[in-house]
């Protein structure tokens, strides 16, 4: 029989709104002892059912809900939530001829604590929640099932684990598994190495904001800070931008955009990589005066978390600011932040800080968001987590 929950009066309201989350404090009484993971049927104070929910002993996020009606959390289930992600997605991958793609986004697909990536004919999985470990092997063969693909290589290295109780896990699940793979996106290609790089393995989520940045580059000095493995290095690149300085502080990172670099045509003339820390390297850059027609910040998750949002936005202000003193007349700053702690009118305002720190008066000519295949549900509005601004210094 499932454990059950029963929420204090008035808690209701979210998960009534299918919200996916209930914290710790919203729960009155737990009947049962549910493993970690394992399902619970949620229940307001007045024993009206609301839904099932995995259970977090561990999260203040103590159970994610599965579903908001009465079914039975097994592979049919799974098997018919990523069918409904797939087919969301296919409108996407008739307009663009690329080779890779987020298939689930977690919760705003409805399936808590799962990301799918596929590059080709490999998936790439994290698992972030106890309620998705719990069930790791039935939605792996729900996976299979429905994508027809073999090949999984799981990427759940992500520090949100340890809040769950789980412990970190890499490697292959099944099939053959390449150390690195090429992808097509946006008309370029790229390698990506699936067991080393950041998230697994490159930023889908800037798909959109690739292309749209690189309008801005034509016949421009670029200057592409976090640069990664290059991804809008080469988009700008691509768009015959005068010159390319690419900055990062991965030795490994660079070494891969430099291939990327290679393949995709371009000869190292006009292109310069720097490793080293980009606070350090953009103060160096400021003190000898050097100047940029565009400027790209696409710092790394400074607020994982709201907890972290006062030290996040020193770093934010202090990268921007340095930003905007590397500008020409007439430059353009493209910022963004991955951190969902960090909403988007604080991430304006700290940018608006910035700029008149800088002694500079900036307009926003564009807000960037993550692309379409990372959804963010009406009533999940955390899911919105990547923000960015296209500024011009004026």
């Amino acid at each position: 029989m499932m454990n059950k929950i029963f929420l204090k009066p008035g808690k209701e309201k979210a998960v009534v709104r299918h919200h996916p989350w209930i914290f710790s404090g919203a729960i009155d009484t737990v009947m049962g002892d549910p493993d970690n993971g394992s399902s619970v049927q949620v229940f307001d104070s007045k024993k009206n059912f609301l839904g099932t929910g995995a259970f977090s002993p561990y999260s203040q996020i103590r159970v994610r809900m599965w579903s908001f009606d009465n079914e039975e959390i097994d592979q049919t289930f799974f098997e018919k939530r990523i069918d409904v992600s797939i087919k969301r997605r296919l409108y996407l991958m008739k307009k663009y001829d690329d080779s890779a793609w987020r298939l689930i986004h977690a919760e705003s697909d409805q399936i808590p604590g799962l990301i799918v990536d596929q590059y080709n004919d490999v998936l790439v999985i994290q698992i972030l929640s106890s309620g998705s470990e719990y069930h790791r092997n039935t939605i792996v063969d729900a996976l299979k099932k429905i994508t027809g693909l073999n090949n999984i290589y799981e990427r759940s290295d992500l520090d949100v684990r340890k809040i769950e109780g789980l412990k970190e896990r890499t490697g292959p699940i099944s099939g053959k598994i390449p150390h690195e793979i090429l992808i097509k996106e946006g008309g370029h290609q790229f390698i990506v190495d699936l067991e080393n790089s950041q998230k697994t393995g490159f930023y889908l989520d800037q798909r959109i904001n690739r292309r749209i940045v690189s309008d801005y580059c034509m016949d421009k000095a670029v200057l592409n800070v976090f640069s990664f493995t290059g991804g809008f290095s080469i988009y700008a690149a691509g768009r015959n931008a005068k010159n390319v300085v690419s900055l990062d502080s991965s030795n490994d990172a660079l070494e891969l955009a430099k291939r990327n670099h290679t393949l995709n045509g371009f000869t190292d003339n006009g292109h310069e990589w720097i490793e080293g820390d980009a606070f350090q390297l953009l103060r160096k850059m400021r003190d000898q005066n050097k100047k940029f027609d565009v400027v790209i910040l696409d710092p790394p998750k400074f607020a994982p978390t709201a907890a972290h949002v006062d030290k996040a936005a020193r770093a934010y202000k202090d990268i921007n600011l340095l930003g905007f003193k590397l500008l020409n007349p007439a430059g353009i700053l493209v910022t963004f932040s991955c951190s969902g702690g960090l909403n988007e009118g604080l991430f304006q305002k700290i940018v608006s800080d910035a700029a008149l720190d800088a002694g500079a008066y900036a307009t926003i000519l564009e807000k960037l968001n993550q692309g379409p295949d990372h959804p963010v549900s009406l009533n999940f509005p955390e899911g919105a987590y990547l923000k960015g601004l296209i500024c011009l210094k004026n």
